[in-house]
């Protein structure tokens, strides 16, 4: 008979305020590459195929769980109001785990765990006859974290707080994070007690609570220290983003993405990037921002949720957000798109122009200090320097429609609604208040009037007594 796989799941403990943060934000929703903290270790527990998760929140859990929710709406959320320990909050979330045959307990603040190693840590505690795994490692100086003391065939692990000078020269220290049988764990959870210095309730103490019992416990030694790296204070924050930074730039540069200074670019962990990408120097990509094949990015561009397509030329301190810019497409410098702004293919976009709300169709051309709002405009058209759509009237945002073909000269203003045919032409300076007709040109400015003398009409009024200067 084929032998039943065992099930698990995984519990992430992320109750905690973070108090050395301070801040009112709780620690796991501290932003890390723009992204809360939480959103790592459960990236990685979902990469690593688990599909039955749970979070244990506790400090402004609401915002932690709304966050949850919005992301990650697969995963249970569980309340720790009172935050006593992590072994309380293993024993809180008992009625969830004691359903599975296994449960891994993680904790939130730790973003650079990777999917393989939990993968890995999964499947030898399965294929062990072991009670309880955790994951270990060195540190060359181990202060503050809880030391694995080896006797014989017995492992324990003492908090800093609890553990005696010899005890603190240990360099192995425990992860956090473990993987009970659910049943080893369910015998055990209610003898964990509280004597210690904090008077919290500690999931370690459960270790040598299953050995007591005749279980086996296991430590299993990772290589890689920083992925154990949790979150105290803004410079553990600093640090951990430094090391994640260049472990998503090497991501890229290995698939073909080229950086003239990698130290100076920063990428998001949801970004997507195509091959024959190049990225000059003091780029920022964030949120879900993409970038086709063959497109750059130039130097103090940052992009934030954009869409750029194929073989396009970003020149350099431009902002997206939000917003979409189509293949073989010429953007900045100094430009500004936002609020879901949209270039289509061959659509050029210059010098100190601001597109918001709007949408600029195929090969036209808005080539200098421009604002374009809450419009839409047709192919193939040629908005000149200093074209402003006022589409604000105080109450609402209205709405500027330019056809096809269009020639718009410089100066001109759109004051919104208003519509223009295909074919159309303005004359620089314009004000434009009412439809122009397709093939017509529209002219909305006063005549002008020349009035000699008036530098001596000035000077008289300035002077009536006719005395000297």
């Amino acid at each position: 008979m084929q032998q039943r796989e065992k099930s698990l799941c995984v519990l992430v403990l992320a109750a905690g305020k973070g108090t050395r943060m301070h801040s009112k934000t709780p620690k796991v929703l501290q932003k890390m590459l723009e992204e809360p903290i939480l959103s790592y270790p459960l990236s990685a527990v979902q990469s690593a195929g688990f599909k039955d998760i749970a979070v244990m929140v506790g400090f402004e859990g609401k915002s932690v769980e709304q966050f949850i929710k919005n992301n990650f709406p697969c995963v249970n959320v569980l309340w720790q109001k009172e935050q006593l320990g992590t072994g309380h909050a293993a024993k809180i979330a008992q009625s969830w785990w004691e359903k599975f045959d296994n449960v891994m307990i993680i904790t939130g603040d730790t973003p650079l765990i990777t999917a393989a190693t939990l993968s890995n840590f999964a499947k030898t505690h399965i294929e062990s006859s072991n009670q309880c795994d955790f994951l270990s490692f060195e540190l060359d100086d181990p202060a503050g974290y809880g030391r694995v003391i080896r006797d014989g065939m017995s492992i324990r692990i003492v908090e800093e707080k609890d553990a005696t000078q010899d005890e603190r020269k240990c360099k192995e220290v425990n992860s956090g994070m473990y993987i009970f049988s659910t049943s080893a764990l369910a015998s055990v959870i209610d003898k964990i007690g509280c004597g210690n210095k904090q008077k919290e309730y500690y999931l370690p103490d459960a270790l040598d609570l299953i050995e007591k019992n005749g279980g086996a416990v296991g430590a299993i030694k990772a290589v890689d220290a920083f992925e154990f790296a949790g979150i105290n204070d803004p410079i553990q924050l600093a640090d951990a983003t430094a090391v994640m930074r260049d472990r998503i730039l090497s991501k890229w540069m290995r698939g073909g993405v080229r950086c003239v200074d990698p130290l100076s670019v920063w990428i998001g962990p949801n970004v997507q990037l195509s091959t024959d990408v190049m990225l000059e120097p003091s780029v920022q990509l964030w949120g879900r921002t993409t970038v086709g094949s063959g497109s750059k990015i130039g130097s103090f561009s940052v992009l934030r949720n954009a869409k750029i397509g194929n073989d396009t030329n970003i020149i350099g301190s431009v902002r997206i957000n939000d917003s979409s810019v189509g293949n073989n497409c010429s953007v900045g410098p100094f430009v500004f798109m936002r609020n879901n702004a949209g270039l289509a293919d061959g659509a050029l976009v210059g010098r100190y122009v601001e597109i918001k709300n709007s949408t600029i169709s195929e090969g036209s051309k808005v080539p200098h200090l421009s604002y374009v709002g809450d419009a839409t405009v047709g192919k193939n058209t040629n908005l000149g320097a200093g074209t402003i759509t006022c589409n604000y009237d105080g109450t609402k945002k209205n709405k500027t429609t330019i056809g096809n073909n269009c020639l718009v000269g410089s100066d001109t203003m759109f004051v919104a609604p208003v519509n223009i045919g295909d074919d159309a032409m303005t004359g620089a300076g314009s004000v434009i208040t009412e439809d122009i007709p397709s093939g017509a040109l529209g002219v909305g400015r006063a005549r002008q009037r020349n009035i000699d003398g008036w530098k001596t009409l000035m000077e008289k009024k300035k002077n009536p007594k006719g005395g000297n200067k």
